[in-house]
């Protein structure tokens, strides 16, 4: 029989059963294998992909809808990964285009990377920001900031999803309310009973990747970095939006080091709902 042609193979939408065809995908493009994320996005979120009539995946990537339930005004895409064997082939853009129509009239947002910034843009989506990863060990430099935080409760998570929409611009509640599983840590900051910031920290590979990161400011922003790296021995990840330069130079003076540069994107929208003064670090790159 002959191999079909790339165009001809239909997309589809993926399950949690295709977590491991993920995971390999992410593998043959030399990412880590991440199966604790994709779990979680393929949970949270749709997942498109192409099969390989030879086994495993062509393409794959995932979409994460925000909004009110059937009728999200924000779409958040990531993992967007094609197989070395077909890479330069024009699968990624036939995907993206499959998503992008899938997705109608409502506004779409991702992080690009270098490579990928260019088909992004050819699809139409715009720059309206970037956002600088960050790992490495944290040193505790021994200040107290006088922000009180601790390990949120059950009984916090009305308010950590009020804020959260406050601050993020629209309704995350699939995602939020996942947290307290998908998460190791997850903290809040308060002042006088009153929330002001949450953050998570959850594995990935051998890190704790710190997201969201929703603050009142600046100081409550490293109050809830610091507590959470006092409860790990792990390296930290996270990404920050660069306009916060006060906490990215904080954060580099305690053992953060820059590795990577992502370009936020838009489509349908010239820039992303919601405070971006009090929004630090997205919960992961893939999701917003």
């Amino acid at each position: 029989m002959p191999t079909p042609s790339l165009t001809a193979l239909p997309i589809r939408r993926l399950t949690p059963r295709d977590l491991t065809a993920c995971a390999d995908l992410s593998e043959d493009r030399g990412w880590p294998r991440e199966e604790h994320k994709w779990g979680f996005l393929l949970t949270a979120g749709k997942g498109f992909g192409i099969d390989d009539p030879e086994g495993g995946l062509v393409a794959a990537c995932v979409v994460t809808e925000y909004g009110a339930w059937g009728r999200p005004d924000l779409g958040a895409i990531g993992m967007v990964l094609v197989a070395e064997r077909h890479s330069r082939r024009g699968v990624g853009r036939r995907l993206m285009r499959h998503v992008v129509s899938s997705m109608g009239t409502t506004p779409l947002t991702l992080h690009a990377t270098p490579y990928g910034r260019p088909l992004y843009e050819e699809l139409g989506f715009k720059v309206t920001g970037r956002a600088e990863m960050l790992t490495g060990l944290f040193t505790p430099d021994g200040r107290d900031s006088g922000v009180a935080t601790r390990a949120a409760t059950a009984d916090d998570l009305p308010a950590i999803l009020r804020l959260d929409e406050e601050v993020f611009g629209s309704d995350r509640t699939p995602l939020i309310t996942r947290l307290p599983a998908f998460a190791d840590q997850l903290r809040v900051a308060e002042e006088d009973g009153r929330l002001i910031g949450y953050t998570a920290a959850w594995p990935n590979m051998d890190t704790h990747v710190i997201g969201p990161l929703i603050a009142r400011d600046t100081e409550t922003a490293k109050a809830l970095i610091a507590s959470l790296a006092a409860r790990t021995d792990r390296p930290l990840r996270t990404d920050i939006d660069v306009r916060h330069e006060e906490l990215l130079d904080w954060a580099k003076e305690r053992g953060l080091a820059s590795v990577a540069f992502n370009s936020v994107m838009t489509y349908g929208i010239t820039d992303l709902p919601g405070d971006w003064t009090r929004r630090f670090a997205p919960l992961t790159v893939a999701a917003g």
